[in-house]
C-alpha cells in the first residue's frame, strides 16, 4: 500500500508491504527530494507500529494526509 502526504506543494510517500524476497516486510520511504530509504521488519506488527510513528511525525511537522492510499 502507498500513502502520500503533502506540505507546501511537496510530497512525502511511503509504501508498505511484503518484502520482495518474502522474508518479512518493507517500508519504502521516499522523501520530497527523491531520496529513498528501505526499512525492513520481521513481522507486520512492527511494520504497523513504524507506520503509525511515521504518520505522527509527519503530522507534527506540518504534513497533511494521507491523501489516499493505493493497494
Amino acid at each position: 500500500m502507498i500513502w502520500l502526504f503533502e506540505r507546501h506543494g511537496e510530497y512525502f510517500r511511503f509504501e508498505a508491504g511484503p518484502a520482495k524476497d518474502r522474508a518479512g516486510y518493507t517500508l519504502i520511504v521516499t522523501y520530497p527530494d527523491g531520496t529513498e530509504v528501505v526499512e525492513r521488519f520481521e513481522d507486520s506488527s512492527h511494520l504497523s507500529q513504524r507506520q503509525r510513528q511515521l504518520e505522527a511525525q509527519l503530522s507534527s511537522e506540518g504534513w497533511t494526509g494521507p491523501h489516499g492510499w493505493f493497494g
